[in-house]
Order: structure tokens, then C-alpha cells, then sequence
């Protein structure tokens, strides 16, 4: 007999299209103040793949802190199974030979 807990859902479509639509924003909002400022090209070019490369980091970021709750989910999913699994095998009143 298992007893395990329904899965809930992670997040909502809301949550989800508002991050969408914030990252969107900021990135647009961002590349277009880089497009317009003052100075010469490599300055905006330089600031632009900075910009990029924090996108690729947080989304590598993102990606490895998933990874490691999916994972620590897992493990606590399969020692929930062994305790149920004991607990359902387990009999107090069992007698032992020589008793």
C-alpha cells in the first residue's frame, strides 16, 4: 500500500507568461538603451555581448538549479518508497524462532 502525495503543479500559466513577458521586456528595453547610447561602436558592441553573455549565463544557471531539485526530488521520492515499503513489511506481532 502506497501512500504517495499527488503532484502539484510547479508553476502557473500566469507566473509562466509573466516571466516570459518580463524577460522579454528587459531584454528588448536593454538592447535598444545599448543601441542609443552615446559613444563609439565597440563601447556598445562590448556591452552588448556582455548583455548576451548574461542571458547564457542565467539560463546555464537556471538549468543546473532545476537539475539539482529535480534530483533531490528523486532521492527523497525513493527513500519515501523504502520507508513505506519497511513500514508496510514490517509486523509487530511477528513471533521469532526460539521465543
Amino acid at each position: 500500500m502506497t501512500h504517495s502525495k499527488p503532484l502539484v503543479p510547479r508553476t502557473t500559466t500566469a507566473f509562466m507568461v509573466q516571466a516570459a513577458l518580463s524577460f522579454g521586456i528587459s531584454v528588448v528595453a536593454v538592447t535598444y538603451a545599448i543601441a542609443h547610447l552615446p559613444g563609439d561602436a565597440w563601447i556598445r558592441g562590448f556591452l552588448l555581448l556582455g548583455m548576451l553573455y548574461i542571458i547564457t549565463s542565467t539560463f546555464t544557471l537556471a538549468k543546473c538549479v532545476r537539475d539539482q531539485h529535480e534530483a533531490s526530488a528523486v532521492i527523497s521520492r525513493v527513500d519515501q518508497a523504502r520507508l513505506e515499503r519497511f513500514l508496510a513489511e514490517h509486523d509487530p506481532f511477528k513471533q521469532t524462532v526460539g521465543h
